[in-house]
């Protein structure tokens, strides 16, 4: 769906929300819904029509299975060269997030059915209490020309609106004009509320210490994504011994292979991992088994009406969830998906419907259909 106006990160624009609903139906009649939140969207489909022939026949409920035969096809294997086993030959590696963004959806349709089966929520199946989760809302996207005051106001409206957190979209200027605008906002919004940064990679490690000696004074909640898309654990390590400020990491990395690396160094303190982008619910779980064992919290990006369930079954390292305090900003998660947890007053709220509760507005989907 076009938005109102044309927004930034500090790396890419944004012109459009956007969503892959995946639909995964069984024999006798269950009908999954899952996500996927990646680009480019034609490739990404095309995946998962053919991970759907792949799989077609297999049983549902074993998803741990289904996301090893998918998985297995991105390596080379005894029988793999032009498909001598029956299966297609190993996938391309220059393909590698289009792929993982389709094993996650089908692996989060597989939840969706597995809760529909046995009559309960996803957060039910895996233990969880229904307790209100923490939620912030992420705004302040980049609006080229406009005033720092602008973003104050959009961030102090969410405060207002009842968020008692919010992230601010940082990164896009040196680290002194950055540190200006980020006290421009804390101002706005007073000193209760938690202020955390969102910097899509903008730093090298020197750029990335001046950055947060700056912001310090502020009480910046985390920094996310401080550091170049290319950097590695060991120079998050140099920089979270710089800085006060806590370090969240992991939401473009697309298996907990590397996640366990940012984990295991012990540079992040909140690692943020997205089933919607890559490798599903089954794999976010292992994810978050692995931060529990080094007492890093679990932060999941986006899709609060998903990992709510998951964040609900860890009290012991389940930070919280992002959501969009804006309708604007993501009209999809207001008006395709329907039905699901409810987000209001600073904490999502989960409801006792099965699986992960949410249905599409087909006319709405439909409507805006690419």
């Amino acid at each position: 769906m076009p938005l109102n106006d044309v927004l930034w990160t500090a790396h890419e624009e944004l012109k459009a929300s956007s969503v892959i609903v995946v639909e995964v139906r069984t024999d006798d009649g269950l009908t999954g819904y899952g996500q996927i939140h990646g680009s480019p969207m034609k490739a990404i489909c095309a995946w998962v029509e053919r991970f759907g022939e792949i799989i077609r026949g297999m049983d549902a409920l074993a998803h741990v299975a289904v996301w090893d035969r998918l998985f297995s096809l991105t390596c080379p294997r005894p029988g793999g060269i032009a498909g001598a086993d029956g299966l297609p030959p190993p996938l391309p590696r220059g393909e590698r997030p289009q792929i993982m963004a389709a094993i996650g959806g089908i692996d989060i349709a597989l939840w969706d059915i597995k809760g529909k089966h046995a009559g309960l929520p996803v957060w039910r199946l895996l233990g969880g209490d229904k307790r209100p989760i923490p939620t912030y809302a992420t705004g302040g996207y980049y609006r080229p020309g406009a005033p720092d005051t602008v973003y104050a106001e959009e961030l102090a409206g969410f405060v207002r609106a009842g968020y008692r957190a919010v992230k601010l979209k940082t990164g896009a200027g040196s680290p002194a004009d950055e540190a200006k605008r980020v006290r421009t906002v804390r101002e706005a919004i007073g000193k209760d509320v938690s202020l955390m940064l969102d910097m899509n990679a903008p730093y090298d490690v020197d750029g990335g210490i001046e950055f947060a000696r700056r912001v310090e004074p502020l009480d910046i909640y985390w920094l996310e994504e401080p550091l170049h898309w290319y950097l590695q654990p060991a120079d998050f390590v140099r920089l979270a011994a710089a800085t006060s400020i806590p370090l969240a990491h992991g939401e473009r990395e697309l298996t907990r292979f590397t996640v366990r690396d940012f984990i295991a160094s012990g540079a992040i303190r909140y690692v943020q991992f997205d089933s919607t982008r890559a490798a599903g619910f089954t794999e976010g779980l292992r994810v978050a088994a692995l931060a529990e064992q080094h007492a890093v919290m679990i932060a999941p990006h986006t899709a609060p009406e998903l990992h709510a369930h998951l964040v609900a079954a860890l009290p012991r390292c389940g930070f919280g969830v992002e959501s969009h305090g804006d309708t604007a900003r993501n009209p999809l998660s207001h008006h395709l998906l329907v039905g699901g947890a409810e987000t209001r007053d600073s904490f999502v709220h989960l409801n006792d419907k099965p699986g992960f509760g949410v249905e599409i507005n087909w006319d709405y989907a439909k409507r805006y259909a690419a």
